[in-house]
């Protein structure tokens, strides 16, 4: 709750009309949260434009709006026009809500793949130091061991703000966040001093929103150039940095804060390496500073491997020793739709993974093939309206990895799913190999159901692309669908 003409002085060239002296107890861009006492802000976006819903944000309470175009308002409305609301926004958000990043440790973990995992990783080890740790991410908000469901992997600007009140008002000590390149290319972020920033790897994806691969990572740079500010207001920065990530060395050039590499190829300062690995498990050693340890996982796959180096370094930056970094990875469980097995006694194993980029196909299909006593069956779609590009070259992966291949719909979206698969088809037909063979099932259920009654003794079933998501969206209408439900449903069948 602050006063509006408080508010007004992180917007200085804004011209106001009104009442200034009125107490605004919330601020939104969504029509439909508006309450009484709300700055309601006019987003002009893509499809919608937030100045059609200022009249129902009236009607709701809404007692100031923030615009960039003429309205017509009662008299009693103070209305207050910028040349931006959205980058007005990012200014007056985060006062409003009192910087509630300042008083947190801010983790940051970006990458195209790795960041639900390594922050799951990061919560587990925090927690089992005694703090209280919030979670922000893919698959929800943690508050504590409170979760939420979340709509996009780094939310908006007025709602992240919001959480992290929230988390701050709660007593949480630590925020681990999956910070996506979308947030860093518009702003997301904005008033969040990151403390540690992290970084996975980069192959390709969302090209369709950043149109070229080095936007992508110009992105993704933003929060390691973000750690090494000189106008920060928190001490103890640092950065964590795949090396052995083609794109690490123009990761690390772009940050001045102390960095720890972490790598399996002995090029970092943190190292793993004697790696062993079951269907369930992994085992392996890790050197640094002139120590080493033995760690001991229940997951399992290379992928992993580094993003427990990651989560390693991070938390070695927050002061924790090795040996207390140990035994807790020792009691880490995999993360929902992560390479998840489904067990229902089959004489074969099941897998759900959440992989929907190529290099996260390519890095489970070379973890089946590491574990694999038979063949490899591959259940995978792509999704509509979104970089269509990797559609032929994740086509291509699954056909090179796997013995047979059922193409089948992810979320389609406004997307014709037929055209989809065909689109995929393209890169299988080029990566089949001698003896390997491929179907297309368009309905998602039935290919999964096809593939499960094809398996035989020693298969490894991939069901790759959804992961966690219980839910497919089809044109305008969202379905209740989940991998992991439908194949343990297959499996009582068999």
């Amino acid at each position: 709750m602050k006063r509006l003409q408080d508010i007004l002085t992180t917007l200085p060239t804004a011209h106001v009309a009104g009442n200034t002296s009125v107490t605004i107890n919330d601020i939104t861009a969504d029509s439909r949260a508006v309450k009484e006492g709300s700055l309601f802000i006019a987003l002009d976006g893509a499809t919608v434009d937030g100045h059609n819903y200022i009249d129902k944000a009236v009607a709701a309470g809404a007692v100031a709006v923030l615009v960039s175009k003429s309205v017509s308002v009662s008299d009693d409305i103070c209305v207050i026009t910028v040349d931006d609301t959205r980058q007005a926004m990012m200014a007056c958000v985060p006062y409003f809500f009192d910087y509630p990043a300042d008083s947190m440790r801010m983790i940051g973990v970006t990458g195209t793949n790795g960041k639900t995992t390594t922050t799951h990783m990061i919560r587990h080890i925090l927690k089992t130091q005694g703090y209280k740790v919030g979670v922000i991410g893919t698959v929800h908000i943690m508050i504590g061991d409170t979760s939420y469901p979340i709509h996009n992997t780094t939310p908006d600007v007025v709602d992240l703000q919001h959480i992290l009140h929230q988390m701050v008002t709660e007593g949480v000590t630590h925020c681990v966040m999956e910070v996506s390149s979308h947030a860093l290319a518009l702003g997301r972020v904005a008033g969040v001093e990151f403390d540690t920033a992290i970084f996975t790897n980069l192959t390709q994806d969302h090209l369709d929103f950043h149109k070229t691969f080095e936007n992508y990572l110009a992105a993704k740079c933003k929060l390691f150039e973000q750690v090494s500010e000189s106008n920060q207001k928190k001490c103890g920065k640092g950065a964590v940095i795949n090396i052995d990530d083609t794109y690490g060395h123009r990761v690390i050039e772009k940050t001045k804060a102390p960095t720890i590499t972490y790598s399996i190829d002995g090029k970092g300062t943190l190292n793993a390496h004697d790696v062993e690995m079951t269907p369930k498990s992994s085992r392996y050693k890790v050197s640094y500073d002139g120590c080493e340890f033995t760690v001991a996982m229940n997951t399992t796959g290379l992928f992993n491997v580094y993003n427990t180096l990651a989560a390693m370094g991070a938390c070695v930056l927050e002061g924790i020793s090795m040996d207390d970094i140990d035994k807790a990875l020792k009691t880490f469980s995999a993360v929902p739709g992560r390479f998840e097995l489904i067990e229902e006694g089959q004489p074969f194993a099941v897998v759900v993974d959440y992989a929907h980029t190529p290099d996260g196909l390519e890095n489970i299909l070379q973890t089946a093939k590491a574990i694999q006593e038979n063949r490899i069956i591959v259940v995978f779609g792509c999704g509509g309206d979104r970089d269509a590009t990797k559609r032929p070259i994740m086509g291509r992966i699954a056909a090179q990895y796997g013995d047979v291949v059922y193409v089948t719909s992810d979320n389609p979206r406004t997307e014709d799913p037929v055209q989809i698969v065909k689109d995929v088809e393209v890169g299988v037909k080029e990566g089949l190999h001698e003896g390997a063979h491929y179907e297309v099932i368009v309905d998602r259920r039935e290919a999964i159901q096809h593939a499960i009654r094809s398996a035989k003794p020693g298969d490894i079933v991939l069901i790759a692309g959804k992961g966690h998501e219980d839910y497919q969206i089809l044109k305008n209408k969202t379905i209740h669908f989940d991998d992991r439900e439908e194949a343990r449903a297959a499996l009582k069948e068999i």
